[in-house]
Order: structure tokens, then sequence, then C-alpha cells
């Protein structure tokens, strides 16, 4: 008895993405939001990030992005600190792939990580 053949299912052409040949936006940081580096992950959907305003902060990933949103360490997110206590804590928004953390780079957004570095 033979197989049938199998067509392409949907979910499989959504994991790949857009084609390449397009151009993609990149989001940047808003008023009140900052670049961040990943330097340790610490448990409880929480991480400390070191953040191109200067401070080190222990930053948590909301709920609505807990399983969308795979941060490791090395990994550049956007960083929301929170209205009370914003030195210290804040909120992880958004995580930049490689590909676009180079693009920041040549254009200019990320010139302190170099300092980042460093430590």
């Amino acid at each position: 008895m033979y197989k049938k053949a199998k067509k392409p299912q949907k979910k499989n052409l959504k994991r790949h993405g857009p084609p390449t040949d397009q151009p993609v936006r990149i989001k940047l940081p808003r008023e009140g939001e900052t670049f961040g580096l990943v330097e340790q992950r610490l448990g409880a959907s929480r991480v400390k990030a070191r953040c191109l305003d200067g401070h080190n902060r222990i930053c948590r990933i909301p709920g609505r992005l807990k399983k969308h949103l795979w941060v490791r360490e090395g990994n550049f997110v956007i960083i929301k600190p929170w209205e009370f206590g914003g030195d210290e804590k804040g909120d992880i928004i958004y995580k930049y792939n490689p590909t676009q953390v180079v693009f920041l780079k040549k254009k200019g957004y990320l010139k302190k990580i170099e300092d980042l570095d460093e430590f």
C-alpha cells in the first residue's frame, strides 16, 4: 500500500517568516525606553541586564511575552524602566535577532556597546 503525498502545512510556512528580499522595519526604543545587553538569567522570568544609559537593571519578561520571547545571555533587548525604582528594575519589551544587531551597529545606534563589552 502506498502512502499519500503530504501537502505543505500552513504552520510550517509561518515558522520561516517573511521572505528575505522584502525590507523589514526594526523596532527602535521610544521615549522612556533604552537598549540593554542581557548579562545573566536569574530564573522566574527575570534577567540581569546592562543598559546603555549606564544602569544595571533586574528586568522581567512580562507574561504576554513569556512563551514567545526566549532571552539568553548576550542578547540585545529594549528595556522599559519602571516608574517606581526605574534605576534598578524594568521590563523587557523586545529582543533583537543577530542580523538586526549588526544593522543597528552599522547605523550607529549601538556605539556605546564597545564600552559595555570591556567589563
